[in-house]
């Protein structure tokens, strides 16, 4: 199979632009929502916002892998798109880091593993690498003007929560469990078990992470066809 041939016939940009419209449509929606605390669908639209905050977070990184367009500048742009629309992130810096964690995976070079600390002390050293004070003037001054639009309460559940979440779910499931206790090959990356449902819920199939390190010109959506083909549990 070519990898590449997505490129070519557009798939990679139809399905990050689907991803960043449903993501957009549905923080409209949700920020004009009447919250109904005693409602179930409450809590399952966080849910959906988080995933689909995820899926943004997963489109900038398959735009650093050059994965999403065959047009160098149209991969970029949709890639800084999406990590400005997750709370302000700065593209560039993460582009320079996550090829970083390629290269030197599970070295003291490597600016995502940090072997033997606990989970909580992990993702801190984790985002201290990405979060700025930057990030953090721009978030409050958004905060500040839309709050003159929206309740605060939407604010807070579908906007502010929701991106806290997919921070948590892509630390998770694509740095804390591939990576602890170094795993003994070439990759130091360890695979979730073969459950392709799971897979895309829990992170856009980025559970497979052994398999991603082996194939990185792979995008998230065709993950689960590499797994297939190696039948192996890492």
């Amino acid at each position: 199979m070519n990898n590449q041939n997505y490129l070519y016939n557009g798939k990679g940009v139809v399905i990050a632009i689907s991803i960043i419209l449903l993501w957009a449509i549905s923080l409209i929606g949700l920020l004009h929502y009447e919250i109904n605390w005693y409602s179930p669908m409450t809590y399952v639209f966080i849910f959906i916002q988080s995933h689909l905050y995820t899926g943004l977070f997963i489109t900038a990184h398959d735009a650093m892998h050059g994965t999403v367009a065959a047009n160098k500048k149209i991969n970029h742009f949709i890639g800084r798109i999406c990590t400005t629309l997750f709370a302000y992130n700065f593209y560039d810096n993460l582009l320079k880091k996550h090829h970083e964690h390629h290269r030197f995976v599970g070295s003291d070079q490597d600016p995502d593993v940090y072997e033997g600390k606990p989970f909580w002390v992990w993702y801190f050293y984790f985002g201290k690498q990405y979060i700025n004070l930057w990030q953090i003037l721009l978030m409050a001054i958004t905060y500040n003007l839309l709050k003159l639009v929206f309740p605060v309460e939407n604010l807070i559940l579908y906007w502010m929560i929701p991106a806290v979440i997919a921070t948590f779910q892509l630390f998770y499931f694509g740095t804390y469990l591939p990576h602890r206790h170094s795993p003994a090959n070439k990759h130091k990356s360890r695979s979730q078990s073969r459950n392709h449902v799971w897979a895309f819920i829990s992170c856009y199939f980025f559970g497979y992470h052994y398999e991603h390190h082996d194939s990185p010109a792979t995008p998230w959506w065709k993950l689960y066809q590499i797994k297939d083909q190696n039948k192996q549990q890492i």
